[in-house]
């Protein structure tokens, strides 16, 4: 199996695919306080159709897929997907990204399903910040939905944190403490600029600052480059990984604009109108959901290999322009 390639030699067996656009948030980093115009129902991709992706993808060399939103996990039937995806395409990896907030509704049915990981966003540990952030979130929701999921299931779980200067950037040790607490691993993020509307230089701050200001700093070490997750046996994406000597605990940084890994980058990203972009800071991608709907995979699969030859060197080189995050799916 030759598998994607683009045309810089990169290896891409990584596909996220957004299953709606739309979330019960309204995240400050992600779109504006009255929200955005959704997608009608018939303009999203169908479960269906998502499983004829995934069925390509994998034929086409893709390993892992990641399901997104918006919040994936307001459409309805996204338990019994998961369930029929894992099911029929049993080595295929399939993780999901949430929120978080509706965790502890589903954990007992999450559980049971065998996914290679959930990354949910968790950006303060404050309920009065976190409600400021979110502008419509419980902190309270997304803790207990967090170990109530630990509580059933050996499920990896990565909290996701976005650091911001002068809001959150002072509760890493919180952070830090909640995910040893329940066996996740913490990823601190960079703030990065997708929404002019929302980002500014002075509120960004760096991997470099970010690893100086780490509490207890000397006993952070860097993890041996290479690891695999033995959960599910790919490489654990851009992060850059750290061992507290004395405790074990591992940490993520991920420094997506001082340090990008645009040359290691192996994803796609499928958005929830069928839109494949080849880069997130891309605005112009390539249609699929005409051809998926009409069953004509060849048209489908000739259409991600072209997409695939343009996936740009760096970020800076995609045609970005100021978009909100929520419509493509992170």
């Amino acid at each position: 199996m030759a598998g994607l390639t683009g045309s810089f030699n990169r290896k891409l067996d990584y596909v996220r695919i957004s299953i709606t656009d739309r979330c019960n948030y309204r995240c400050q980093y992600c779109m504006p306080e009255e929200g955005i115009s959704c997608l009608g129902h018939d303009e999203i991709l169908t479960y269906e159709e998502i499983l004829d992706l995934c069925r390509l993808l994998q034929g086409m060399g893709v390993r892992k897929v990641r399901l997104t939103g918006g919040e994936p996990m307001v459409r309805k039937g996204l338990i019994d997907f998961l369930k029929r995806l894992v099911g029929e395409l049993p080595t295929l990896h399939v993780a999901l990204t949430t929120n978080g907030s509706f965790l502890l509704a589903s954990a007992g049915e999450l559980s049971k399903i065998p996914l290679s990981g959930l990354n949910v966003s968790l950006d303060s540990m404050s309920p009065a910040k976190f409600r400021t952030l979110t502008r419509l979130g419980s902190l309270e929701d997304v803790l207990e939905g967090i170990r109530a999921v630990r509580s059933r299931s050996s499920l990896p779980i990565k909290i996701n944190t976005v650091l911001i200067r002068g809001f959150n950037d002072g509760e890493i040790p919180d952070l830090l403490d909640f995910a040893k607490s329940c066996g996740a691993v913490l990823r601190l993020i960079e703030f990065m600029p997708l929404d002019d509307s929302v980002w500014s230089r002075d509120r960004f701050i760096s991997a470099d600052e970010i690893l100086d200001s780490l509490p207890d700093r000397e006993n952070w070490i860097p993890e041996k480059p290479g690891r695999r997750d033995p959960n599910h046996g790919v490489p654990e994406g851009p992060a850059r990984y750290l061992v507290h000597a004395q405790t074990g605990q591992r940490l993520g940084i991920i420094a997506a604009v001082s340090h990008h890994f645009c040359e290691t980058c192996n994803r796609l990203r499928v958005t929830a109108s069928g839109e494949l972009r080849s880069c997130l800071f891309s605005t112009e991608g390539v249609s699929l959901r005409e051809a998926l709907r009409s069953g004509d995979l060849g048209t489908v699969r000739n259409l991600i290999l072209s997409e695939a030859w343009k996936k740009p060197k760096c970020w800076k080189d995609a045609s970005a322009t100021s978009q909100h995050m929520s419509r493509i799916g992170g």
